[in-house]
């Protein structure tokens, strides 16, 4: 097997457990200021008919891509499993938090209850930070618009 389109084939694996279309690839190289990082370059890449140079590796390392892998066809870990988009919201809300309420959730999920049996609500806004957490109510809002008030 020609060791091009091996990686090109690997690049196009690596890009799709990432959840990405070749423009999106393309534009994590190009924001990093990779020249010439486009989807048509992406797909020369994937076909094997182009070779990545190390600013375009370097960047898409930096966005998760495993390189080694891409490379040689092995991996040092596994694939890190990928959060879905609710996943990613949660985890972007939770680190937004303070530390005090950022503990009281963590307890809560740890607990063992259920949202009925202590009061747990979702309302509020995406993007809001929530200082305080009173009793058992907790509330917060995953649908509405940050722009709504």
């Amino acid at each position: 097997m020609d060791i091009f389109n091996s990686i090109g084939d690997r690049l196009r694996a690596e890009r799709e457990l990432m959840g990405l279309s070749q423009t999106e690839f393309a534009a994590i190289a190009a924001r990093a200021g990779v020249p010439g990082a486009t989807r048509q370059s992406q797909s020369l890449y994937e076909k094997g008919k182009r070779q990545p140079d190390a600013g375009y590796l370097a960047a898409i390392a930096h966005a998760g891509a495993d390189i080694a892998y891409i490379l040689t066809g092995e991996r040092e870990h596994p694939a890190p499993q990928r959060l879905s988009a609710e996943e990613q919201t949660l985890l972007n809300e939770f680190r937004a938090m303070d530390e005090k309420t950022r503990k009281r959730i963590l307890a809560f999920a740890l607990s063992g209850e259920t949202p009925a049996s202590s009061k747990f609500a979702v309302a509020g806004h995406v993007g809001q930070q929530i200082e305080s957490v009173s009793g058992g109510d907790f509330r917060i809002d995953m649908t509405t618009s940050r722009n709504e008030k």
